[in-house]
This record gives C-alpha cells, sequence and structure tokens, in this order.
C-alpha cells in the first residue's frame, strides 16, 4: 500500500514537472512595440500616442523634448544615434527639422495611404516627411483696435509705429517665418523689412506666448503669433481676434506651420513605426487636436474643427518650399544675431 502511494505522488511529480516544461518551451507571441520621438508638447502628443496604443495593441515608448530643449533635443539625439538608430518614428512640430533630418541621411522616405488627401505643399516631394494637423501664423489684434491690419507689412505703416510687438526673430516659429519672408521676397526685400521693424520701433518680446499676453492686456495693438497662441486667450475671454494676413489677390498669404511624421532610417521596428505614421496622419487624429488646447488646423478636408479656426482650404497659403527655408534659417542666424545686436 505505501509502495503503490509512492508511486502515485511519483507520477504526481513527473506530471506536473513536464507540465512545467511543456509552459517554459511554449512561445508566447512577442509584445510589438514602437519607439516615437517626439517634439510636439508632451501635453497634447501623449494622449494621441495613448490612443495608437488602446486601438493597436502596439507598445508606445515614447521620449519627449524637455522644455529647455525647445523642440532641439529629439532631433539632436537622432542625429547622435545615426549610426545606431534607436527611435523609429520622429513626430516634429515643425518641418524646417524635419529637412535637416532629411539632408543629414537620417530619415528614411515612407508614403502614407493616409497622405492622399493632404496638399502637396505640406509634404516631402519625396516622401522623407509628411504634414499634418497645423498652426498658422496669424497677427493677433486687441479688441480696442478698429481698423485691423490685415498684413505682416503692416509692422512698418507709421499709423502702428511703437504700438507692435514680435517674439525674438532667433527662435521658434518666429525664426521660420523669417526664414520663409527671405525665400518667398528674397534677401533685398526681407532685410529692408528688418530694418522698418527697427525704424517703426517694433518691441520685441521673449515668445509668441508673451506677444499674445503683451496684445490681450493692450500694452501693444497686434503681433504676429501662433494661432493656438490667439485662439488660447480668445477662449479665455481675452478682449482679442485673430487676422489670417495677407489673404488679398495680391498677398503673399498667411505661413502655415504643420506638424510631420517621419520614418527613420533603419528603424528596429520599420512596420509598426508606418502603423503609427499611418495613425498620426489620420483624419481622426487631426480632429483630436484641433479641439485640444493647441487648437490645431487639419490638412485634411472636411475634418470637424472648432468655431475658431479657419479650415485649411479657406485660407490663402503662403507658397514655400520648406526644403529652402530649412537652408535659408540656417543661412540667416548671423544676420539675425547682428540684428539683434548681438
Amino acid at each position: 500500500m505505501k509502495h503503490a502511494l509512492r508511486l502515485n505522488r511519483l507520477a504526481v511529480l513527473l506530471f506536473g514537472l513536464l507540465f512545467l516544461l511543456a509552459a517554459c518551451g511554449k512561445k508566447h507571441p512577442a509584445v510589438k512595440t514602437v519607439t516615437v520621438y517626439v517634439s510636439e508638447d508632451q501635453v497634447f502628443s501623449e494622449p494621441i500616442l495613448m490612443d495608437f496604443e488602446r486601438q493597436t495593441g502596439i507598445k508606445v515608448k515614447a521620449v519627449y523634448d524637455t522644455e529647455e530643449a525647445k523642440s532641439t533635443g529629439t532631433m539632436n539625439r537622432l542625429i547622435a544615434e545615426k549610426n545606431n538608430p534607436q527611435a523609429d518614428v520622429y513626430w516634429a512640430n515643425e518641418p524646417i527639422r524635419a529637412e535637416v533630418l532629411k539632408q543629414k541621411g537620417i530619415s528614411a522616405p515612407y508614403v502614407s495611404p493616409n497622405a492622399k488627401d493632404i496638399p502637396a505643399v505640406f509634404k516631402d516631394p519625396d516622401g522623407y516627411w509628411t504634414g499634418f494637423s497645423a498652426r498658422a501664423r496669424v497677427l493677433i489684434v486687441n479688441n480696442k483696435v478698429k481698423e485691423k491690419p490685415a498684413s505682416i507689412s503692416d509692422y512698418l505703416n507709421p499709423r502702428w509705429k511703437g504700438k507692435a510687438v514680435i517674439a525674438n526673430p532667433l527662435f521658434g516659429t518666429t525664426t521660420s517665418q523669417i526664414a520663409a519672408l527671405f525665400t518667398v521676397w528674397g534677401d533685398e526685400r526681407a532685410k529692408a523689412f528688418m530694418t522698418g521693424l527697427k525704424k517703426n520701433k517694433v518691441a520685441i518680446s521673449t515668445s509668441n506666448g508673451e506677444s499674445a499676453d503683451f496684445v490681450a492686456a493692450g500694452q501693444y495693438d497686434f503681433s504676429l503669433v501662433d494661432s493656438d497662441d490667439g485662439v488660447n486667450r480668445m477662449r479665455q475671454g481675452k478682449p482679442v481676434s485673430i487676422v489670417y494676413p495677407d489673404q488679398d489677390d495680391d498677398g503673399i498669404g498667411c505661413f502655415i506651420v504643420p506638424n510631420v511624421a517621419v520614418l527613420i532610417k533603419g528603424a528596429p521596428h520599420p512596420e509598426t513605426a508606418k502603423k503609427a505614421i499611418d495613425f498620426l496622419l489620420s483624419p481622426q487624429t487631426e480632429r483630436k487636436l484641433a479641439f485640444a488646447d493647441c487648437a490645431q488646423i487639419p490638412l485634411h478636408p472636411g475634418v470637424e474643427m472648432p468655431p475658431e479656426l479657419k479650415s485649411i482650404d479657406r485660407i490663402k497659403v503662403m507658397q514655400v518650399d520648406y526644403a529652402k527655408v530649412a537652408q535659408k534659417m540656417m543661412d540667416i542666424q548671423p544676420y539675425l544675431k547682428s540684428w539683434l545686436g548681438l
């Protein structure tokens, strides 16, 4: 009897051991992942990436720029990692840095099926980056001003002498806009514009946000800012409105700054990277970013948006080559420093 019990126990132990060995040997499907470097503000980009993770089951490893890095941290990291890429996708908050990555051989071409309806001006012709969810460079105007400025050239109008402000042209989207003017107008006219700013006593602020606050407080009549700066002050009930500049027949149009999605050359996870890019470029993502506090303008036609925004097809867009703007932005750095007295 005891012998039989010992045999039964031995059988149970052997069965358990075989079960454990089988379980250990069973192959579990690997969790799919994608690594995304992000220069768009985390407060706006993180919910989008979390939605992608929930809808696809693909785990997102996101690396965000810090406020101190001002959109250059992740780009510099991508450059440093060129020979050993760690990222799959770069979500940039403007196309200039995407152009730098293309020129340095860090990005790879990918034409998403969701890029089809996005206007050509917001896409790299070779497929190295695709724009979505844009900011417009607009004039924020205090409502006490009855006859509102309609062009960035109004900065030079003697009527506005000492009554306008602009963000430091060495930083952010103001730098991009000045570089765009150099490509559209040519160096001579663009430098004349910069000289005119000084002659008309245009104030220099530290940022677009500070400019918007100055106008909202009535310290200045108007400023050139990003559309989200204007929309957010309007939503806060400040006495301001926004004007899309240079919309007449002879106007150069409004400078548009889209987000861009970039596939990294040698990405460790190219297939999940393409799925992430498809998601970023979807109309659904654009709708979410339109209604978020970043108030970004969809580039797909027919996407629902809040009433404070104007659809891209109703805006006369400044026709620029973002590759040329990127090059010009680097070329004019010494001039801008000299203009600022640095």
